[in-house]
């Protein structure tokens, strides 16, 4: 499984050591000196593939399911041998407002954690990195795995959320600006509060699960890592909040948006009513003088025409001024 397998390593004491090549071979010697725990971390392995780990770790069967089928909501499930987290990490291109998922499944039992990855948004060779840098950490086993990763997870949440708020006060800006396309700001309204929805189905389920984390009662869970689950239960309840907010924004400025339409339409709608009003008395007028009648007042006056001309300018001039007083021109 060389390209499935991103990282494979035996920690004792916090710190990383030589271990057998096998990753059976190394959980049977992290077991065998009780101290020692084995981190292998795995990208979007196949059903095949995945049947030795299985095998090997005791997984859960439906936890196995979960983890290869890669559509699963963030959870906790508490299993006989393993503990089973997801976590749903997510990145966002400012340059194309779209907020894409990843998948991120990790196991925690008996001197091991297992990781599968899915997706391109990777947080685990950073959180590798950071942990092995913190040995004092890593001796809480394989709890302080759980939480490092769920920490990185909920921390760049917090980015995507600053980031989302700048972008949407651009779009609260564009909204309230005298020019623009209003066709192409309700698309934008609409597309990025599909965005936020995508965000929120990462964020608003995990909650549970890390205030059990936080809580007493989780197998395979530290007792001395609840308070750092309690601070990523914070973190995340900040983020949820922030995505709230989020959205009740966004349904503001689209009900702005939309009575600005409707506004528009209304000044569109006068000034065409004006327009057509000052139209319609020479046309009035010229229809009925155009009549054919032997018969009609002024036919035979010399002034006549030009009196009938004036009238309608005047008539005109008079329907324009009033128009412009009422605010309809």
């Amino acid at each position: 499984m060389p390209g499935v397998i991103v990282d494979c390593g035996i920690y004792r004491d916090g710190r990383r050591t030589e271990g057998p090549a096998d990753f059976s071979d190394a959980l049977d010697q992290a077991r065998a000196e009780g101290d020692s725990f084995l981190w292998i971390g795995l990208h979007e392995p196949t059903e095949k593939e995945f049947e030795l780990v299985t095998s090997e770790f005791g997984l859960h069967p439906l936890a196995v399911e979960d983890a290869l089928c890669a559509h699963q909501r963030p959870k906790l499930e508490v299993y006989d041998d393993s503990l089973f987290l997801v976590l749903k990490p997510v990145e966002y291109d400012d340059t194309a407002d779209t907020v894409t998922t990843g998948e991120l499944m990790v196991f925690v039992g008996d001197s091991f954690v297992v990781t599968v990855r899915h997706g391109q948004a990777n947080p685990l060779s950073a959180v590798r990195e950071r942990l092995e840098k913190t040995p004092e950490v890593l001796q809480h086993g394989p709890t302080a795995v759980m939480y490092a990763v769920s920490d990185a997870v909920v921390d760049h949440y917090l980015d995507v959320a600053d980031a989302l708020r700048l972008d949407l006060d651009e779009l609260e800006t564009e909204v309230f600006s005298p020019v623009g396309s209003a066709m192409n700001t309700a698309g934008r309204i609409y597309g990025f509060k599909r965005q936020a929805l995508e965000f929120r189905r990462a964020t608003g389920p995990l909650a549970e699960p890390m205030a059990r984390l936080a809580g007493a009662g989780v197998p395979f869970v530290h007792e001395g890592s609840r308070p750092f689950f309690r601070d990523v239960s914070d973190h995340l309840t900040r983020v949820n909040e922030h995505v709230e907010g989020l959205d009740r924004l966004l349904s503001d400025i689209l009900a702005a948006h939309l009575a600005q339409m409707g506004v528009r339409q209304n000044d569109d709608m006068r000034k065409i009513s004006a327009w057509a009003a000052m139209a319609a008395v020479p046309t009035l007028i010229a229809g009925i003088y155009g009549m054919n009648f032997d018969h009609m007042p002024e036919l035979s006056w010399t002034w006549g025409y030009p009196a009938v001309l004036l009238l309608m300018a005047g008539v005109v001039f008079g329907l324009h001024r009033f128009f412009r007083r009422r605010g309809w021109l």
